[in-house]
């Protein structure tokens, strides 16, 4: 099973911490934290086509992250 984490600065200068972890059976759970902020959101995906690339989990979130 894969973990990974990573950060990428958004176009408005935010910062976020994407969270990437395998699970059993083509699962995986995948976080957005927004830097300095308390704003945490996570998926589980139940069938993820595993392993996930980072465009591919940074795109789940596209729309929270959008919403300032």
């Amino acid at each position: 099973m894969r973990d990974e984490e990573w950060v990428k600065t958004l176009e408005d200068g935010r910062k976020v911490k994407f969270i990437y972890q395998e699970l059993p059976e083509d699962g995986a759970f995948i976080t957005a934290q927004i830097g300095g902020n308390e704003v945490v959101y996570s998926v589980v995906l139940t069938k993820a086509r595993n392993p996930l690339s980072h465009e591919d989990v940074e795109s789940h979130f596209k729309g929270e992250l959008s919403k300032k």
